[in-house]
């Protein structure tokens, strides 16, 4: 694959232009700086928010839903036949384990292939009022999206966003996130070389700072923002998007409880409470952050979940057999390591993470860690820590248990573990959480939609739904005499 250097691509074109420097790209498993990319400016922004306008007013793009679908089947073609250099690249780059980037690049081409058929099947309806009184409701696209991708899933984040809005006939610039412009590159590569795809339908800019997202947040020309990261983020691009009423998607935090009851086969369950919680090492937001178990296997999952987090193999992101790679890079690392500190005050430590053995020296590590705590109000529970690190809570009874998993302002995603079929749908409706997973964590699939409560966000990706964010309803209404 051409080495593109996490270079911009704008209107079919690749651009080295660095007006605010290089960023140097770390690989956090060694601290070392493999790569540079160019950082873009408010100009660079512009230029491909207006070579996304002028392909969507100009091009047929927007009224030929079998381009879209054909273009979205060919780039799942290359995104797969160049799977595992990419899936390297992102283990390199942001520290995923090569076994979760290899499982994250396959998300993505089966992303497009799903949204390549949802293009096919957009359809409006049709309304007679009275005789000859006829309406016609059409669904059209929005226009020009601007998608803000973070680092910790640089190709299922992108490719659930950018798909669905392609399928609805939208243009789009993407802001790749500044820890991982080589990823981002490759995956521009992979539209890139699709030729039926008209110039300037994809765009990207990379920035180093706050000046290009500032631009795709505020532009009278960017019609929807596509976000996905923290809620403090969420909400500055919420409010720029006020001038100019731009529709917002927005997934942001989660504070994900997995509910463990005393009917629950544990076994699964620590396992699958042990594999949610250390996807990508601990950073996504849907990781599973909080336990809560029941009275009569509380000890019972404390003492499995402290020996399977103890037994956790920590190393190099591309090592074969690694189950915990780095943190993204040195200031999370030493936060995520105050933040042990303080529980080991503030709570009672189960396991205590650290940075590692002398052979991680050089990387940014931070094994697991879990914590007892009584306080649902205190911090460390309210807060998303967005690490290996999770706390383990008592309750009693069911009502206990649902009254304790709310008690955050967070509802993106949870999980009940229990072989009593009548606790697990009585608890999962009365969870406020955009997904609740049963016996399991963690099950994401482009057929199903995503999203959040509250400050976990607004909309939903994924499935047919993630389509409303990116279509428009237009009445058309006439009147046949006679």
């Amino acid at each position: 694959m051409t080495d593109m250097k996490g270079c911009h691509y704008i209107a079919g074109t690749w651009l080295a232009d660095a007006p605010n420097g290089m960023t140097g790209v770390e690989n956090p498993s060694d601290g070392t700086v493999f790569a540079e990319a160019p950082n873009g400016s408010r100009e660079l922004a512009g230029q491909a928010v207006m070579a996304a306008r002028e392909a969507f007013e100009s091009s047929a793009w927007a009224s030929e839903p079998r381009l879209r679908s054909a273009v979205l089947l060919e780039f799942a073609d290359v995104l797969e036949a160049r799977a595992d250099e990419i899936a390297d690249l992102m283990a390199r780059e942001n520290g995923k384990v090569l076994g979760q980037a290899r499982h994250e690049v396959a998300a993505g081409y089966g992303e497009a292939r799903y949204y390549a058929g949802v293009a096919r099947n957009v359809f409006g309806r049709t309304f007679e009022s009275a005789t000859g009184r006829m309406s016609l409701m059409t669904r059209e696209p929005s226009g020009v999206v601007s998608v803000i991708v973070p680092w910790n899933a640089p190709v299922t984040l992108l490719v659930r966003s950018v798909a669905p809005a392609l399928a609805a006939g939208c243009a789009v610039v993407v802001k790749p996130a500044p820890q991982t412009p080589l990823t981002n590159a490759a995956v521009m590569a992979c539209f890139d070389a699709v030729a039926s795809l008209p110039k300037g339908v994809v765009n990207s800019v990379n920035e180093h700072g706050t000046e290009v997202g500032a631009v795709l947040s505020t532009h009278w020309e960017i019609d929807v923002i596509s976000f996905t990261g923290s809620s403090r983020t969420g909400k500055i691009i919420m409010a720029n998007a006020a001038d100019t009423i731009k529709h917002v998607s927005l997934e942001l935090g989660g504070k994900a409880p997995a509910i463990v009851f005393g009917s629950a086969d544990t076994d699964r369950a620590v396992a699958e409470i042990k594999r949610g919680s250390l996807a990508l090492n601990g950073q996504m937001c849907t990781c599973v952050s909080r336990v809560l178990a029941q009275d009569d296997v509380y000890d019972e999952v404390k003492a499995r979940l402290r020996d399977a987090y103890e037994e956790t193999t920590v190393g190099d992101a591309r090592t074969a057999g690694v189950e915990l790679g780095p943190i993204i890079d040195r200031p999370n690392q030493e936060r995520l390591l105050n933040i042990i500190e303080r529980a080991g005050d503030e709570a009672n430590l189960v396991v205590r993470g650290t940075e590692g053995g002398n052979d991680l020296a050089r990387g940014y590590f931070v094994t697991p860690s879990m914590f007892e705590i009584d306080d649902v109000t205190h911090d460390l529970v309210q807060d998303e820590l967005f690490g290996p690190i999770v706390s383990i809570e008592r309750f009693g009874d069911e009502t206990e248990a649902i009254e304790k998993a709310n008690a955050t302002r967070y509802g993106l995603a949870a999980s009940v573990h229990t072989n009593d079929l009548g606790v697990s749908m009585r608890t999962s409706r009365k969870l406020k959480f955009g997904t609740v997973w049963m016996n399991s964590h963690n099950r994401l699939l482009a057929e199903v939609e995503t999203g959040g409560y509250r400050e976990s966000g607004i909309g939903r990706l994924h499935g047919v739904e993630a389509m409303n964010d990116f279509l428009e309803t237009k009445h058309i209404y006439f009147e046949v005499d006679g």
